[in-house]
């Protein structure tokens, strides 16, 4: 199979897996008569999960009819799998052991799709980014552009907390952390994410030098 073909196929299969996830837990939770649209959609995870699985799947179908990926969509596969790492790491490091809703006591969620959004999607999307080394490059400058995704979320969960009393995490309520709280988990989460972003490209770089390298052995 084609470098196009392997790589293309394993954002369709992957895409498919997150949003099959996403599927599979609404679906669960509506059978149980837990389903709450406008407290599940305000999830980061959930959000980023259904972002990277559309981005994966567009930039899968590039591939697999024999067409590049353009830059444009470099970024934003990029801007996807930044968000996949920080709910990977924020879900392992700070809400993994959380407290649960009280409506949700005594309900456990299906475990498959749970460690699909929330494990292996960030690591397989991570290796698929890196290791993708032919294609477009991503510059420093335009992978500013990854914030704007996370911004537009961090402004709407704010303003429906605010107005409907509701937090989709105890780090964004101010009556828990606090105004300046909050501020200081949205600039750790800025640079995080640049950090990651920045990172990400350098080690992109580095496989298509030595892959190029490898090449002319």
């Amino acid at each position: 199979m084609t470098y196009k073909g392997v790589f293309g196929w394993f954002r369709l299969l992957l895409g498919l897996a997150l949003l099959g996830s996403v599927v599979w837990q609404v679906t669960d939770r509506i059978i149980n008569n837990l389903f709450r649209p406008w407290d599940y959609f305000s999830k980061l995870s959930i959000d980023s999960a259904i972002l990277a699985g559309i981005v994966l799947i567009m930039s899968g179908l590039y591939l697999v009819n024999h067409r590049s990926e353009t830059r444009r969509m470099n970024v934003i596969r990029l801007g996807a799998t930044v968000a996949m790492i920080v709910i990977g790491a924020g879900y392992h490091l700070l809400l993994g052991d959380g407290a649960i809703d009280a409506r949700d006591v005594g309900y456990a969620w299906p475990v498959l799709p749970n460690l699909i959004i929330h494990t292996y999607g960030p690591i397989l999307i991570t290796l698929d980014y890196i290791l993708s080394v032919k294609g477009p490059r991503t510059n420093f400058r335009k992978a500013l552009w990854i914030l704007v995704f996370p911004y537009i979320w961090v402004l709407f969960s704010i303003v429906r907390g605010f107005t409907a009393g509701e937090w989709p995490y105890w780090f964004l309520n101010p009556a828990e952390v606090g105004e300046t709280g909050v501020a200081l988990y949205i600039l750790g989460f800025t640079i995080f994410g640049l950090g990651l972003a920045f990172a990400l490209i350098l080690l992109r770089r580095l496989a298509q030098k030595l892959t190029g390298n490898l090449a002319n052995i």
